[in-house]
């Protein structure tokens, strides 16, 4: 189960006497209950190491990673450097990789993002510190990388390895079929690795294809190594990491040859190792409503049979006879199930006005709802909920679309200048005598003559680009019905930076969303509950939402409001967590599609399509009609597509 709690700081504990739910891990791991509760403990055992080192008079080496996982445990280290006293006067620090060649002023720059997140904001010593050298000519790299393994063998080796894990199961920049005692050397990056970068270098043309890391050997000569994953994109390579046989395919799993190796998880990354994913494997399970119907499930897929097929005979063969003792026979177990997901399918997602609602995920009163939409970029609402959103206009609800963000950033740089060079024509064919509209294109072609990949455009390219996705969105809108005055653009602050990585968010974010919801009081919230998108918008953006619903639930209006979340395009929700299923008709998919369409600069390729190279209509299509064929194969009724949500109860902070 995904759980969205705004307090999530503990740590999921093994409940005692429950040590055989561990028997598929080969690697010891703790599991806390958000990406903030694990990095704070990392953190604080790091600090204690630099502490008990200082005491003693010696260096504390840390082997330290880049990119968004260990963030969060460099934040909480500034911290306890800037409230707690804690020095680093003591600490000799060793990155564990860089692109090659890369600038270390530039934005991509390993170098850039340690100085910005951790060096230049404690007392480390400038001589302590050792980043890969990626300006040198590729004839001095192999002599560099000797050098660099000098250098820790005489600061006494690595004392705390950090690591973060890459799709392909890569640690540091070491891809599938480098060998275990490899050391530092110069490597050529998997697809994969690079379409995962693409996002930081806008475009995956602009990723550079090689990287200096440390080996697989040098990582594992750490004294203690400690692996971070967050989120559920990382779910699948966490299980291979930590409970298949080691192969050099997925480096990381060379951790579970490591006698003092570590793996820190949040629930998501969690979510596909046995313990989590199949309880009733490792041992008794406590059968809550929702582990009732993600066993049945996973027993009629095994089986192959639908649910009311299933025998008491399926149950005891499959690890689940403690399920037949605890809840009745499978009969009964069978109809139970059968009748929640049943319940849960509505063509009516407003709420069915004079009808028994009581079997029904939304309710009936009151009819017309006032609804809010929040979509995260510009094309998110369509993308992940156009049937619904459809849907909920043809049945006669007020609904609203608040556009989050403006999604400027995934714009290319040739409609800017299709989009400019028509408005200068237009001028210069209608406006004769304005200078302005040619002075502006001319200025917008001199910065795309001179940029380069990766830098920051211009503030006249960021509103263009805005204004194209703008527009889109209101065509999209338009099309499905929903009136002009319901748009909303939020532009909330946090995301204008003009680049991939965003700015906190703060309270001007939050007022944004909180001033849309107290003036429209909704009976109905629709938001992104992706956590597995790769750029992280969605992440941030339902931050936001759930922040300030937590602020305004004492509202008279809240009282009366449910919120429910959809996906992204990158995953569905599992039909057992789901608690509403809106199917849709081939005609209705067909104008989903219509509507994804009218979001042209995203049509063909996106600029950040991530590893999935197929256009978000067709992800969408595919995942609609997978949900569909899913319930087929489960004995309800046969569907062309179907949407899915899941409910946030907001007076309970989760799922």
């Amino acid at each position: 189960m995904i759980t969205f709690r705004l307090d999530a700081i503990k740590e999921i504990e093994v409940p005692a006497g429950k040590t055989e739910m561990l028997k598929y891990e080969k690697i010891p791991v703790r599991v806390f209950a958000s990406s903030r509760a694990g990095s704070k403990m990392v953190a604080a055992h790091i600090a204690e190491a630099i502490r008990v080192k200082a005491e003693a008079g010696e260096h504390c080496v840390l082997g330290l990673p880049t990119g968004s996982t260990p963030v969060e445990v460099y934040d909480e280290l500034v911290r306890l450097h800037r409230e707690e006293g804690l020095s680093f006067r003591n600490v000799i620090t060793f990155n564990v990789d860089e692109y090659y060649p890369m600038n270390p002023g530039k934005l991509q720059s390993y170098v850039r993002f340690m100085r910005e997140h951790l060096l230049d904001e404690v007392d480390l010593l400038r001589e302590n510190i050792h980043i890969p050298d990626a300006t040198l000519p590729l004839e001095e790299i192999p002599g560099f990388c000797r050098r660099y393994e000098e250098d820790i063998k005489k600061a006494g080796g690595i004392d705390i390895q950090l690591l973060g894990v890459g799709r392909t199961g890569h640690i540091g920049f070491n891809e599938p079929g480098t060998d275990r005692h490899s050391r530092t050397h110069l490597v050529s990056l998997d697809y994969v690795t690079i379409a995962d970068s693409a996002s930081d270098f806008f475009g995956e043309d602009n990723v550079p294809r090689k990287a200096i890391t440390m080996g697989v050997g040098t990582l594992l000569d750490a004294r203690e190594v400690i692996l971070l994953a967050w989120g559920e994109g990382k779910a699948g390579i966490i299980r291979e990491t930590v409970e298949e046989p080691v192969t050099e395919n997925v480096p990381a799993s060379f951790l579970q040859e490591h006698p003092h190796a570590t793996v820190i998880l949040d629930e998501a990354s969690a979510a596909e190792l046995t313990r989590f994913k199949n309880p009733w494997l490792v041992g008794d399970c406590e059968w809550d409503d929702e582990l009732v119907r993600k066993g049945v499930i996973w027993l009629c897929e095994k089986q192959n049979k639908p649910i009311l097929k299933l025998t008491n005979r399926d149950y005891n063969e499959n690890h689940m006879g403690d399920l037949i003792a605890k809840r009745g026979g499978a009969y009964d177990i069978n109809i139970e199930v059968f009748n929640q997901i049943q319940h849960a399918i509505t063509g009516w997602p407003g709420g069915k006005p004079d009808a028994d609602d009581s079997n029904r995920p939304e309710r009936a009163v009151p009819y017309p709802k006032r609804v809010v939409v929040f979509s995260p970029h510009p094309d998110d609402d369509v993308i992940s909920m156009g049937g619904t959103l459809t849907r909920l206009v043809d049945q006669g609800h007020e609904v609203h679309v608040a556009y989050q963000t403006s999604g400027n950033i995934a714009v290319f740089d040739d409609d800017v200048i299709r989009f400019v060079r028509f408005v200068t024509d237009f001028a210069g064919d209608f406006l004769p005598g304005e200078g302005y509209p040619l002075s502006f294109y001319q200025k917008v072609l001199d910065f795309f003559d001179k940029k380069h990949p990766g830098q920051v455009d211009i503030p006249e390219v960021q509103k263009v680009k805005t204004l194209i996705r703008k527009e889109e969105a209101r065509a999209a809108c338009r099309f499905v019905g929903v009136p002009e005055d319901h748009i909303h653009f939020l532009d909330m602050p946090f995301y204008e930076t003009g680049r991939v990585k965003k700015s906190p968010l703060t309270e001007a974010d939050f007022r944004i969303v909180q001033d849309l919801l107290e003036e429209v009081k909704p009976h109905q919230i629709f938001a992104a509950g992706d956590l597995s998108d790769p750029h992280g918008t969605h992440r941030v953006c339902l931050d936001a939402i759930l922040q300030v619903l937590d602020r305004v639930k004492g509202q008279s209006w809240m009282q009366d409001c449910y919120v429910w979340l959809y996906r992204g395009a990158w995953q569905e929700w599992n039909i057992y967590e789901t608690d509403m299923l809106v199917p849709l008709s081939p005609d209705e998919v067909v104008k989903k599609r219509k509507a994804i369409f009218k979001h042209q600069s995203q049509k063909d390729q996106a600029l950040f399509p991530g590893t999935d190279q197929r256009e978000f209509w067709q992800r969408a299509e595919e995942r609609n009609h997978q949900t569909a064929v899913l319930l087929d194969k489960l004995g309800l009724a046969e569907y062309q597509a179907v949407e899915a949500f899941v409910r946030y109860k907001v007076t309970e902070g989760s799922l």
